[in-house]
């Protein structure tokens, strides 16, 4: 019994989309380095639909070099719904935010583009800090935002008791699920099983840039078991 535990699957096969919303993609079309266009949009929600996904979150960049507003992506987002077949998937509309200057500006004018519950899905450099971070994220909680950390196994320069003092603050992680199966590498795949194991991710995304991608990594074999099941244990499970 236990061989079969430690067994990989690939995520197509381990039916886990079923289960969870994928709270972080770049399927909005035209608008970043995601999906290019309206029919590579509609592709990836035909198929994601027929994995039996019923919640999504459309998770555009916004940063100092792709300066999108709130009112062209609101508006990219009801032309591709209502062209879309979603069948039984929610689609809901959020940004990524890098925390940059661009993004203070934005919270002090109080112009987010948040998930329920006042949550904003913010980002940093994959290499180094931004100048401040305790401080920023402070003032968006203080503002009455609750952060959501993109992708933080992805961070070279966090080490593991970084990620505490981030839950200790109130901050919430979202885990990338290539992170997972190694996608970006080893060390990022480490981190993110550790932390999953560690109970500390609240939500799933696929970070979905394109269709030949995500239909490339979601079908390699390299999810353990045990940690699909973590996943189900996770809070963002839809019932």
């Amino acid at each position: 019994m236990f061989s079969i535990f430690n067994r990989k699957c690939s995520v197509l096969e381990s039916g886990i989309l079923a289960k969870v919303e994928d709270r972080h993609s770049h399927i909005l079309y035209g608008v970043d380095d995601g999906v290019r266009t309206e029919e590579d949009s509609l592709a990836i929600l035909a198929w994601m639909r027929g994995l039996g996904l019923r919640a999504l979150w459309l998770t555009p960049h916004i940063m100092e070099d792709i300066p999108n507003t709130t009112a062209a992506l609101r508006s990219r987002f009801d032309g591709l719904v209502s062209v879309a077949d979603t069948g039984g998937i929610s689609m809901h509309l959020a940004a990524e935010y890098m925390i940059d200057n661009l993004f203070e500006r934005r919270l002090e004018e109080g112009d987010l583009l948040c998930m329920e519950d006042n949550m904003v899905l913010m980002e940093t450099s994959i290499w180094s800090a931004p100048y401040r971070l305790p401080e920023i994220l402070d003032a968006v909680m203080r503002a009455g935002y609750r952060p959501l950390l993109a992708h933080p196994e992805r961070y070279r320069y966090m080490e593991m008791k970084d990620y505490g003092r981030l839950a200790d603050m109130g901050v919430r992680l979202q885990m990338n699920l290539p992170s997972l199966i190694g996608c970006y590498g080893r060390t990022e795949r480490d981190k993110a099983r550790k932390l999953l194991a560690d109970g500390m991710y609240s939500y799933v995304g696929s970070d979905c840039h394109s269709f030949h991608a995500v239909r490339r990594m979601y079908s390699e074999k390299s999810l353990e078991r045990k940690d699909v099941k973590r996943i189900e244990d996770m809070s963002d499970i839809v019932n």
